[in-house]
C-alpha cells in the first residue's frame, strides 16, 4: 500500500441506538489492520461490556488476509468478554472474501447496520 492509500484509512467509533458501531473506510491490510485491531479493542474496553460490537464495512475497498484476521481475532476477543461482533455493510469485495473463505459462517453480516441491539447471546 502507498502512504497515500495509508492516508485515506479512518476507523470511526460511534453509538447507536444498538450499541458501538465501528466504520472502517478505505483499504483493510497488512498496514491498516493493526488499526482496526485497536478501534475494536478499545470499543470492548467499556464497562460494561456491550452485548453487540458491529462493524460497519461500507467504506472499505480492499480487505486481505491480514485485515480478515483481524476481523477474526478480534471476533474471539468479543465472544471471551460476552460480547458478539456483527459485520454489516459489506462491499461486494468484501463479502466475496467472506463468501470464498467461509467466514460467513462465523460472522454474523447484516445488510445494514442495526438499528436496535438483536436478541442474541455469544455462545
Amino acid at each position: 500500500m502507498t502512504d497515500g492509500a495509508a492516508g485515506r484509512f479512518t476507523t470511526v467509533a460511534r453509538e447507536s441506538s444498538g450499541g458501538p458501531v465501528v466504520e472502517v473506510t478505505g483499504e483493510l491490510d497488512y498496514d491498516t489492520a493493526p488499526r482496526v485491531r485497536v478501534a475494536l479493542e478499545d470499543a470492548l474496553a467499556v464497562a460494561p461490556v456491550p452485548p453487540i460490537l458491529v462493524v460497519d464495512l461500507a467504506g472499505v475497498t480492499f480487505c486481505d488476509s491480514s485485515g480478515l484476521n483481524a476481523l477474526l481475532q478480534a471476533r474471539i476477543d468479543a465472544q471471551g468478554q460476552g460480547s458478539v461482533l456483527r459485520l454489516a455493510r459489506p462491499t461486494p469485495a468484501v463479502a466475496r472474501l467472506l463468501e470464498i473463505t467461509g467466514a460467513d459462517q462465523v460472522f454474523p453480516v447484516d445488510p445494514d447496520v442495526p438499528a436496535t441491539v438483536p436478541d442474541t447471546h455469544a455462545d
